[in-house]
């Protein structure tokens, strides 16, 4: 999603002067094109993302629209007071580029792994949370929110090739996109994992069972009253995320179910622990039970009422 985020940016900055761009140290062959056409608004400020997240709310504070970019976990925590103190309690037009949710950077170990990043922006009332499932839908949520008031924090993707099959780039502020009809059991996902939401789904086809795949790449306004009418409608859902069950996707879809006292199932799956290795994003997601067969069987024990571990 990172290239085609990059590319739309340059398109935007081009009509709207305000733009600007800064990097911690990052986007090495990704942000060329936009330090080459707007040398006097693009930034590398180092490895100091706190410091840059000040440097963005005086920015946003004098009239301009800064977007800052770092990994996922240095983009939402290295500056995590910063943002709050700033962008947030000011409602200032701050947009935080996070790259890598999940396990993108698995080789790089634990530091690099952003499985709390969904969480902790989502508690913050006023910041805006965005996660594309692929890059045609980042371009189209980037479009469709930049000039929003208020701070941002999209968790983008580095893959640039896959597209989600059915979902064709749809993205609406605040609204579920459904990319899979289904009447048996419902699958709730965001992000890059929503690949393996897909496969569950193409297996639980194969198989007899009808699932629906709905995307929330909207967090924050969180989708409350789509949720509720999905939700009502299915014996069992599961949600999918790579991240902690924990505080993310699973913990919001639990809350609406809880206030409209939905009787629908809800199995988590997410990751549920600190992890014990590092290594590649597809080695990880099988680690941790979050391929598209651990999603199925996750589903199959839950319709069968069996207890999820």
């Amino acid at each position: 999603m990172r290239r085609a985020v990059a590319s739309t940016l340059v398109e935007i900055a081009g009509s709207d002067p305000r733009v600007l761009l800064m990097t911690a140290d990052l986007g090495f062959m990704v942000w060329e094109e936009f330090s080459e056409a707007y040398p006097s608004r693009f930034f590398n400020v180092g490895v100091a993302e706190a410091n840059m997240m000040g440097l963005a709310t005086g920015l946003a504070a004098c009239g301009y629209v800064p977007f800052v970019y770092s990994i996922a976990t240095f983009a939402s925590m290295r500056g995590y007071e910063q943002i709050r103190n700033g962008p947030i309690l000011h409602n200032l037009p701050v947009r935080i580029l996070g790259v890598g949710g999940g396990f993108e950077y698995g080789h790089a170990g634990f530091t690099h792994h952003a499985l709390e990043d969904l969480g902790i922006a989502r508690i913050q009332p006023g910041l805006t949370v965005i996660a594309p499932a692929d890059h045609v839908q980042a371009v189209a949520a980037l479009r469709a929110t930049y000039n929003l008031p208020g701070p941002i924090y999209y968790r983008i993707g580095k893959n640039d090739n896959y597209v989600l099959p059915g979902l064709q780039g749809r993205f609406r502020l605040g609204r579920l996109e459904t990319v899979t009809e289904g009447s048996d059991i419902l699958i709730l996902t965001l992000g890059s994992i929503s690949e393996e939401a897909v496969k569950a789904a193409e297996k639980f086809a194969g198989n007899g069972i009808s699932a629906a795949v709905s995307l929330v790449s909207s967090l924050r306004p969180a989708p409350k009253e789509d949720l509720h009418e999905l939700l009502v409608r299915f014996p069992v859902a599961l949600t999918v995320e790579e991240h902690y069950v924990d505080g993310g996707l699973g913990t919001m879809v639990s809350e609406v179910a809880a206030e409209h006292g939905t009787r629908c199932r809800l199995v988590r799956c997410g990751v549920k622990s600190m992890p014990s290795s590092c290594g590649s994003e597809s080695f990880l997601r099988n680690a941790e039970g979050l391929t598209g067969e651990d999603i199925y069987r996750a589903g199959l024990a839950a319709l069968s009422g069996q207890k999820n571990e």
